[in-house]
């Protein structure tokens, strides 16, 4: 039922709960008004979806654009040393999440292939391997050590990068300027500055992969004529960027939230079948990637709410996945909880096509890192664990481990 309440002057951000929990402005909006007029630091009036239902609709609906090139792109936060944006943004080539059917169904059938379900069960003894041999490396350290730069962030960059056909041994180069691009106070010139650097390193990539392609995702991408060289570098950069960004703050967030609720993590180590549950669980309670955009191409009805064309609506994730009109007790974490339906990897015709593949990762993660390190504890007072609330994926920027 809506109530009146007051429109917020930009999307809340701070973290006043909990580290895991929503803003609680968040919370009392989407109790209050699911879909809520939402007042952007550069006078645009936008909206705020939180609810559940509303967001399960609102993904469904190709109405809602998630091109950034049909209109200005109107930010819902304070950017320090970023200009106003005065005209739309240009498309990137490739980057087919901010594209709209039926460009984005072209490129997205390119890849569908690439991330069946068969295809990744067939990777899983793989990636299981790739993780038991970080946890080999991890083991031979003198805790404390930090989770992230350990474990966490290795093990999916390790996948995405023998997926690809990445070489490994560039992943400072991806990272460094992956983390950059993504701090959301940056300003525009540091934020081009890192995206021209990601850019230029994908561009010799695929280029060499076009020229003498291997047995990899981007060789058989680049084996297709009907795909540009700036389709590919968009591609390969959507790729890389979410295969090992989201993942990683995934399994290093997830492990700090399991060691901040030891009775869960006790039921987890003694219930190891509870792991693809578990999962599934932590990605509805985290949701790191909380925050998505889609903008109004005409006036649309949502929620007992008329949303004018032109409108920049801001989705959260986070709030939808603790809606209790959807999730029994939703801000308690439960291993045992059925938490399918989740919006974690979003819905409609842009849900996560690597889904299968995070699963994958998660449960081989949780489960090496919970039965080689029986004793893993926090090396510091959780309060002094650094949150990435300066960054558009959630997470720690490290996590000080002890054993």
């Amino acid at each position: 039922m809506t109530r009146t309440v007051p429109v917020p002057q930009g999307l809340p951000m701070e973290r006043n709960v909990s580290p895991f929990d929503p803003p609680r402005e968040i919370t009392a909006l989407r109790e209050a008004r699911p879909v809520s007029p939402l007042l952007f630091p550069d006078g645009h009036e936008g909206w705020l979806v939180t609810g559940y239902e509303e967001v399960r609709q609102l993904m469904a609906d190709t109405r809602f654009s998630s091109r950034q090139d049909i209109g200005i792109v109107h930010v819902p936060y304070e950017t320090p040393g970023m200009p106003a944006a005065t005209e739309p943004s240009p498309p990137m080539p490739g980057v087919f999440i901010a594209m709209d059917p039926p460009d984005h169904t072209r490129l997205r059938r390119k890849l569908i292939g690439a991330f069946t379900v068969k295809r990744m069960k067939q990777l899983e003894a793989h990636i299981i391997d790739i993780t038991e041999r970080q946890l080999d490396e991890m083991s031979r350290l003198t805790p404390p050590v930090d989770l992230v730069k350990e474990f966490a962030l290795p093990v999916p960059s390790l996948v995405i990068c023998e997926l690809l056909g990445v070489p490994y041994e560039d992943r400072a180069t991806f990272q460094v300027n992956s983390a950059q691009f993504l701090v959301k106070d940056q300003t525009l010139d540091e934020k081009m500055a890192a995206l021209g650097a990601l850019n230029m390193y994908l561009a010799q990539l695929v280029t060499d992969k076009r020229a003498a392609p291997g047995e990899d995702i981007l060789s058989d991408l680049a084996r297709d004529e009907d795909l540009t060289i700036e389709e590919l570098i968009g591609i390969a950069f959507l790729l890389l960027l979410a295969g090992h960004e989201t993942t990683a703050n995934m399994l290093g967030l997830g492990t700090f939230a399991l060691l901040e609720h030891p009775d869960q993590l006790a039921e987890l180590r003694a219930n190891p079948d509870l792991m693809p549950d578990a999962v599934e669980e932590l990605m509805r309670y985290l949701s790191v990637a909380d925050i998505f955009y889609r903008y109004a191409t005409e006036d649309i009805e949502l929620g007992g709410e008329t949303i004018t064309a032109g409108s920049t609506v801001v989705v959260s994730l986070l709030a939808a996945n603790r809606d209790p009109q959807r999730f029994d007790d939703p801000d308690t974490l439960d291993v045992y909880r059925k938490a399918r339906g989740h919006t974690s990897f979003g819905h409609g015709v842009h849900q996560c096509l690597g889904q299968q593949l995070a699963r994958i990762e998660m449960r081989a993660g949780f489960d090496g890192l919970l039965r080689r390190f029986p004793t893993l504890a926090l090396a510091v007072p959780a309060e002094e664990v650094k949150l990435r609330t300066d960054m558009n994926i959630y997470g720690v920027h490290a996590l000080p481990v002890t054993w």
